[in-house]
């Protein structure tokens, strides 16, 4: 860059170019200190319920004494937490944290053999998981460290006669808790009882613990657990604060939050950032449910929500949904995935805010850059690197690019991970000897420090803000009786910004594309499963024998966008 941080000259009045990193020690710190100014205001609420801050820090004390008098954990100990948003996840998080201990966050839509895989790698002795995949848990356990189980229902912490009602619907006329049977499991509730509620003990907590490890895919088509401290966190919070703070009223705000909380972007932004300014959260459990999320909305007086295009796009197509009062709503976050044009205009017109893209990644803690929150229309830019971020652009030597030159984006800043657990050599690949992390995305910047993304340098697959990597779905076809040779690759999709394809020789001649689904669906969650299978009798390779996706998408996307255009 011909100057040095030329974004500083296009930030808003009042942002700062440094953040104090070290403010708060850690998570804890900055967890105790919120409730104790916020006490009496609403924290969190779900199905129609609230606890607030006070409540928040008394249940989350019972829990963390609950794991260390009753499990013996110590510190640095892992408890994965299997839940979508439901008022028992922020409880969990935050038990843990203050207990010294690590959370895996898990996507609860994991099979069994995704769960684990996360499980043996990050050696969690303890799960929380929701009662609709205890079943996908008890497949595993006996492969794991795991030793002890607790288990809750979506309306545990809801009230009764309320919550009694949403568990036996699920249950028995939804069908959507299959019959599981884990010795020795014990319900969140009973936890909580048994933590009670004792002062927590002294816990030393360090900014360099790891808070979360938080799992990505890779290269390799294995999981990695990007090792995110207390100081990544609290760092990544300040960060976002200081951007995005003008736009939050203190002890106000009400923030939507359909993003899962395992989800990082969600976690910091929704979970930290907002939490911060003692904002009340609510949680959307299904935002899947397009209609039931539309009437949440009408019956909530909310002021900020975050997301990621697919769910505005769904919202958006929603009867029902321009009829909502957006009166109250200051501003409108987009990130995990790019968000597209059609979008941010016709959200722009149907609720005069402004959706504002931002970028980040799971090694940033998200946030990396972030577009001025005064953004009048929306300009294509994924932002301006945020405080104590820097951002360059290099080529494949590692040179430093021009402005406008397009290379690999790369970005230093306290947010960085620790590393990847357990995987110094991915490490090293990821995070080069000066500090910055190769974030594999191809972009450019212009000479106001604005960031442009124009290609994925890897062959990740972006669905729904969700990283699919084609190592894994071919790992696991390649599985597949029948199979000879298979490629995974992303092609364009109206709904999810990307979908998966997969491209098979196959070598059963009998092999048809329901077997290959049927397959997928026992050994790949939803978002990573082929939307579109195809059979063939050859693959593109090099000479060396390597299979080239590149050309497979050079011919097939352009196809894809034509008849996706075309419907």
């Amino acid at each position: 860059m011909s100057a040095e941080r030329p974004w500083l000259s296009s930030y808003p009045a009042g942002v700062p170019a440094e953040i104090d990193a070290d403010e708060y020690a850690s998570i804890v710190a900055l967890f105790e200190t919120t409730c104790a100014q916020y006490r009496e205001r609403p924290a969190f609420s779900n199905f129609g319920a609230t606890i607030s801050y006070g409540d928040l820090d008394r249940l989350s004390a019972r829990f963390a004494n609950y794991l260390l008098h009753e499990l013996k954990l110590k510190r640095g100990d892992r408890v994965a937490l299997m839940m979508p948003n439901v008022l028992q996840y922020p409880i969990a998080i935050f038990g843990t944290l203050r207990a010294g201990l690590t959370v895996v966050n898990t996507n609860p839509m994991y099979t069994a053999r995704e769960l684990r895989h996360q499980l043996v790698d990050s050696g969690a002795s303890v799960i929380v998981v929701l009662d609709n995949f205890a079943h996908v848990v008890e497949k595993v356990i006996a492969d794991t460290p795991l030793r002890q189980v607790i288990t809750t229902g979506v309306g545990d912490l809801v009230g009764f006669p309320k919550g009694a009602i949403i568990n036996f619907v699920l249950k028995y006329v939804k069908k959507q808790v299959p019959d599981s049977h884990i010795a020795g499991a014990v319900r969140f509730r009973e936890a909580l009882e048994r933590g009670g509620d004792r002062p927590l003990p002294p816990i030393r907590i360090d900014p360099a613990d790891v808070a979360f490890l938080q799992y990505t895919g890779g290269t390799t088509g294995v999981a990695k657990g990007a090792m995110l401290t207390h100081r990544n966190l609290v760092a990544n919070m300040q960060q976002a604060s200081a951007w995005i703070g003008a736009a939050i009223t203190p002890g106000e705000s009400v923030i939507v939050t359909a993003l899962p909380l395992y989800h990082i972007f969600a976690l910091t932004a929704n979970g930290l950032v907002f939490m911060r300014a003692g904002a009340h959260n609510l949680l959307i459990t299904n935002p899947r449910d397009m209609k039931g999320f539309v009437k949440e909305l009408k019956g909530a007086s909310f002021t900020h929500i975050t997301g990621v295009n697919t769910l505005f796009n769904g919202l958006l197509n929603t009867p029902g949904f321009d009829q909502v009062d957006f009166s109250r709503l200051r501003f409108t976050l987009g990130g995990g995935m790019a968000v597209q044009r059609a979008v941010a205009e016709r959200w722009k017109k149907v609720t005069g805010s402004t959706l504002v893209e931002a970028y980040g990644l799971t090694e940033t803690s998200p946030a990396a850059c972030i577009n001025r929150p005064d953004l009048a229309e929306y300009n294509g830019s994924i932002g301006l690197p945020i405080p104590s971020t820097d951002a360059c652009i290099k080529d494949d030597e590692g040179r430093t690019l021009g402005f406008d030159e397009v290379g690999e984006l790369c970005i230093k800043g306290p947010q960085v991970m620790a590393g990847y657990w357990k995987r110094p050599e991915e490490t090293a690949k990821a995070i080069d000897a000066d500090g910055w992390l190769h974030t594999g995305d191809m972009a450019r910047m212009d000479a106001q420090g604005f960031v442009y993304i124009v290609d994925r340098k890897k062959d990740m697959i972006l669905v729904s803000g969700f990283n699919v990597y084609p190592n894994e779905v071919e790992d696991v076809l390649a599985q597949m009786p029948g199979v000879l040779e298979v490629a995974a690759i992303g092609v364009p999709d109206e709904h999810s910004g990307e979908a998966v394809m997969a491209v098979i020789v196959p070598k059963d001649p009998a092999l048809s594309k329901a077997d290959v689904d049927a397959y997928c669906r026992e050994n790949l969650t939803g978002y990573k499963r082929p939307r579109h299978i195809e059979f063939r009798k050859e693959l593109p390779k090099s000479n060396v024998g390597k299979i080239l996706r590149r050309e497979l998408r050079e011919e097939i996307a352009p196809a894809a966008e034509a008849t996706r255009s075309a419907a």
